[in-house]
């Protein structure tokens, strides 16, 4: 004998669409922001949120503000470095050949 399943056919959130089942929406504004290339990004909030003064630009990621004239610059990033571009930065080469000498000595030590 089949077993039988109340819902098949239908999926999780079927059903008749409209506000008697999800309730009520919520009063939103719209708020528009341009970085600097001039990109426009549209976003929604509720009514009685803040708006932010910066939003991250839908195209590019740069910052974006409210006002179209003078959008905000992108903070400078500093280049990607290695792991060993950082250990030269704290070592000089004097002490790289000291650190070598040592390493080399136990090496040998354990022949």
């Amino acid at each position: 004998m089949a077993r039988s399943n109340g819902i098949r056919g239908s999926r999780i959130g079927a059903g008749p669409m409209g506000e008697s089942e999800r309730g009520t929406m919520i009063e939103r504004v719209s708020a528009t922001f341009w970085c600097a290339n001039g990109h426009e990004t549209q976003a929604h909030f509720a009514a009685s949120a803040d708006l932010p003064e910066v939003w991250d630009c839908h195209w590019c990621g740069a910052p974006a503000g409210t006002d179209r004239e003078n959008p905000p610059v992108a903070a400078p990033t500093a280049p990607f470095k290695t792991h060993l571009a950082y250990v030269r930065e704290r070592r000089t080469d004097a002490d790289a050949e000291i650190l070598l000498a040592e390493a080399l000595s136990r090496l040998r030590g354990n022949r």
